[in-house]
């Protein structure tokens, strides 16, 4: 069973998307060994500096890397990444099961998204649309885009 590792920078508070992304991982049981780290969001004044926001992210970079496996396939989420269509992530998912690593880790920023250097990491640079979303909830979004991608590997009628 593939193990799928999602590192998410910021705690989810509210019930729905709580609720939301638990179903998601319920589903996901059946399919691979899923692994959720939430790491902490740095607190930043209401208007930081770009410096500040930038030792932010420089510290929560370090605690992304420090929660890495040494080997997996890493995807980071970023707005300046690729769009895939659902059938594109279920084959990029399919390959590493098959030939990869056999581990996949997505990685999604807080409110400032992720660090540079965190970004070099990854394998992927992917994005879920060019639109704005709250961290959270792109967290729920890629969730069911997982799910999605094994279904579409499954072959079943999910995915119309």
């Amino acid at each position: 069973m593939q193990k799928v590792s999602i590192i998410c920078v910021g705690k989810m508070k509210e019930k729905f998307y709580i609720d939301a992304a638990a179903e998601y991982v319920k589903r996901l049981s059946r399919f691979c060994d899923l692994d959720i780290i939430e790491l902490p969001e740095e607190r930043l004044p209401d208007d930081p500096s770009a410096a500040q926001i930038e030792a932010a992210l420089a510290r929560e970079a370090a605690a992304i890397r420090a929660k890495l496996p040494a080997s997996a396939a890493i995807v980071a989420m970023c707005v300046e990444g690729r769009l895939y269509s659902s059938e594109e992530l279920a084959a990029l998912m399919e390959k590493n099961s098959t030939f990869g690593e056999g581990r996949l880790v997505f990685l999604i920023g807080g409110s400032f998204g992720l660090h540079p250097s965190v970004k070099a990491l990854a394998a992927v640079k992917l994005s879920l649309s060019p639109m704005t979303f709250p961290h959270h909830l792109a967290r729920v979004m890629l969730l069911e885009q997982v799910y999605r991608g094994y279904q579409i590997n499954a072959g079943s009628k999910y995915h119309k």
